[in-house]
C-alpha cells in the first residue's frame, strides 16, 4: 500500500515551527513528510524535503493531506480553497502538551502550538492558528482563519470573527453572558494591547486600553 503523505504548506518561520510537531505526532504512525512552498526555496529544509505545490500533488500516496502554516489569513484562505478543489485533505497539528477541556469543537486544519490551553464550551472555526502559550477561556466563539500570536489571553464570553489577528501578548477582557465582547471581521489587535471593549470589523487597535489607530 502506498504511504501516507503529510505536507506543511510554508517553509518559512511558521512552517519550520510546525514541522517538528508533525514529526512528533507521526512517531507512532509513520508518514512521508514534506514542506510545500511556491517561492524560492532549497530542496531540503530542517531535514525534510521541500517542493512546490505541483510536485507535492504529484507524490505517490494513498492518503495525502496538508496543513497551512501561513500566517497571513487571506493567503491561508486562498490556499485552502485551492487545496480543497484539488481533493487534498487537511489535518490538525496539536502539540503533545496542549490542553483541551470539555465541549470544545475545532474546525479542520488548526495549528495548536506548545502550551496552548482551550478550556470549556468553546467553538473554533477552520484553519485556526494558536501560537505558543496562548489560551482560549470558556464560552468563546472564534471564526475561520483567525490567528493568535504567542501569549494571547482570550478570556471568557468573547466572539472573534473571521480573519481577525490577535498580536503577541494581547489581553482581551472577559465579556458577559448574552453580551460577549466582539472582535470584528478582519480586525487587528496589536502586540500587548488590552482590549476592554468591542473592536469594529477591519479596525486596528493598540495600547492599554486598546484604541483604534486613525
Amino acid at each position: 500500500m502506498a504511504e501516507r503523505v503529510l505536507g506543511v504548506y510554508g517553509a518559512s518561520g511558521c512552517g519550520r515551527g510546525v514541522m517538528p510537531l508533525v514529526r512528533a505526532a507521526c512517531a507512532a504512525d509513520p508518514a512521508r513528510l514534506a514542506f510545500v512552498d511556491d517561492g524560492a526555496h532549497p530542496s531540503m529544509v530542517n531535514g525534510e524535503s521541500c517542493m512546490d505545490y505541483a510536485s507535492f500533488r504529484a507524490l505517490p500516496g494513498a492518503s495525502k493531506s496538508i496543513v497551512l502554516a501561513i500566517s497571513d489569513s487571506r493567503i491561508r484562505e486562498r490556499l485552502a480553497v485551492r487545496c480543497a478543489a484539488d481533493g487534498l485533505g487537511f489535518f490538525e497539528v496539536r502539540a503533545s502538551n496542549v490542553v483541551v477541556m470539555d465541549e470544545v469543537t475545532i474546525g479542520e486544519g488548526a495549528i495548536l502550538s506548545p502550551f496552548v490551553t482551550i478550556t470549556s464550551n468553546v467553538r473554533i472555526g477552520r484553519h485556526f492558528h494558536a501560537n505558543l502559550y496562548s489560551y482560549v477561556e470558556h464560552d468563546c466563539v472564534i471564526g475561520d482563519f483567525v490567528t493568535f500570536a504567542p501569549g494571547v489571553h482570550c478570556n471568557g464570553n468573547i466572539v472573534i470573527e473571521d480573519h481577525a489577528y490577535i498580536g503577541a501578548g494581547a489581553m482581551i477582557k472577559q465579556g458577559k453572558p448574552g453580551r460577549p465582547l466582539t472582535i470584528g471581521h478582519g480586525a487587528i489587535v496589536g502586540m500587548g494591547a488590552v482590549v476592554t471593549r468591542d473592536v469594529p470589523p477591519g479596525a486596528t487597535v493598540v495600547g492599554n486600553p486598546a484604541r483604534p489607530i486613525r
